[in-house]
């Protein structure tokens, strides 16, 4: 049956896809072992644009700013936060609820990687299995008190993305970009998408942001010219800021030391709606 190309899902008539005017969508309910005071969702649109990275830094640069924080890799198929924050395991159940891993900072992590029996075992699930263990990540987890929690996407605008945004009581989302025109293109999917669900954006980063040269401080564009500032200005949503290729930023992940990576890129990231 062919379906109306400007639809966003095949259930239209019981009014689409869960953004506003639909009643039928309900958040989801927490548990008695969870109180989360914040949410935020790091959506890229398009894969290998950093979206885990920028996930993983912004969590330890509020980790270090004394809030308690919590990471849910909702990238079932793709997971690689635990791989960053060296966690191999550590998810543990009182019966009731799965714990989640903690990490040598005291970042909160729950990702499929840490429940299975190799870190390589890939995952071969279709989209609903996947929807529905995203959500048992955020009803069936004990993520006791947290300032915020970071819900890190996988790419594109399908089933994972539209569930977070439906059932999660997300206090917003950051788009991660990059120069490249196709990921400037893919990413602005991912904008229109939010905008249609009624998510507020936070703000966008550009990662892969040129380069610096380490022996004589140059700055040099790897990827072509940064257009972050121009899509941010497009769309109307705040531009957080750059981050340049660093190797060892990449070195301190594949060694699962990225508490170590010293960043600012989000000093000043304090959104106005988020409860203090």
């Amino acid at each position: 049956m062919q379906q109306n190309s400007n639809s966003t899902c095949d259930n239209e008539k019981n009014g689409g896809c869960g953004h506003e005017g639909n009643p039928g969508i309900e958040k989801l309910t927490g548990n008695e072992f969870s109180n989360i005071r914040n949410v935020i969702a790091v959506m890229s649109g398009k894969g290998g644009v950093g979206k885990s990275s920028i996930t993983s830094i912004l969590a330890c640069e509020y980790r270090k700013k004394g809030h308690s924080v919590g990471v849910l890799d909702a990238d079932i198929t793709g997971p690689s936060l635990p791989k960053m924050f060296g966690l191999k395991s550590g998810v543990r159940s009182n019966g009731s609820a799965l714990f989640p891993s903690i990490s040598n900072s005291g970042i909160r992590v729950m990702s499929l990687n840490l429940l299975t029996a190799n870190e390589d075992d890939p995952v071969i699930w279709r989209g609903p299995v996947i929807s529905g263990t995203v959500k048992q990540f955020w009803t069936d987890v004990a993520w006791g008190d947290l300032d915020c929690l970071f819900v890190d996407l996988p790419p594109g605008t399908g089933d994972v993305p539209l569930t977070v945004m439906q059932s999660l009581p997300l206090n917003g989302l950051i788009v991660v970009s990059s120069p490249q025109d196709l990921a400037v293109m893919i990413v602005s999917k991912a904008i229109k998408m939010a905008q249609m669900m009624n998510i507020p954006i936070l703000g966008l980063v550009e990662n892969m942001s040129g380069a610096v040269c380490p022996h004589c401080g140059e700055h040099f564009e790897l990827f072509g010219p940064s257009r972050g500032e121009e899509i941010a200005q497009k769309f109307q949503i705040p531009y957080i800021g750059g981050l340049p290729v660093d190797p060892n930023f990449s070195k301190l992940c594949d060694q699962g030391k990225i508490e170590e990576y010293e960043s600012n890129l989000f000093a000043n990231f304090i959104p106005e709606n988020m409860t203090q």
